[in-house]
């Protein structure tokens, strides 16, 4: 654990602005390291012309697939630099899945970790990176893609151990 002093909190109890209500990276150094993960999924809904050229390989553009994928694991990465209050932490692994269906393309991440605090951020930021990479891919053939449905649906470890959407 720590012995360094801690800045007051802010009287609401809120952990990320100090007890004047500025912004603060909260300390999480006198946390134990455990294993983490993350799971997030998001859907890109795109017109039936879109899914066609996904589906036959006829993205002018190339394959949009594999560009999605690469940018989600990207951005988990880079969650820090996107997000301000973000920790840095090491991201461990990173799995991202994208699947055609005839309303656009389905996308779960699923983002570990052994730090101090958990990666949902990076989830959620694999799957938007991963979705902007397949908008910009296909943005020719179907200019009204849209994103939507971004959402944590697991975490595991942690304080608060398993959390599960629904359950």
């Amino acid at each position: 654990m720590t012995d360094t002093p801690q800045p007051e909190a802010h009287p609401s109890g809120l952990t990320h602005i100090d007890e004047s209500g500025a912004a603060r990276m909260v300390d999480v150094s006198g946390k134990q390291v455990g294993a983490r993960s993350a799971t997030a999924t998001g859907r890109v809904l795109l017109a039936a012309e879109a899914v066609a050229a996904l589906r036959e390989g006829e993205v002018p553009k190339g394959d949009a697939l594999a560009v999605a994928r690469i940018a989600g694991i990207q951005g988990a990465k880079r969650t820090p630099d996107l997000v301000p209050l973000c920790h840095p932490i090491a991201v461990h692994g990173v799995d991202v899945d994208l699947t055609v269906v005839d309303e656009g393309v389905d996308i779960t991440a699923m983002v570990r970790t052994a730090d101090r605090t958990g990666v949902e951020m990076e989830a959620l930021t694999c799957v938007m990176t991963a979705a902007l990479g397949l908008v910009d891919m296909v943005k020719a053939i179907d200019p009204e893609a849209e994103i939507t449905r971004v959402r944590v649906e697991e975490k595991v470890g942690g304080k608060k151990g398993h959390w599960r959407r629904g359950a």
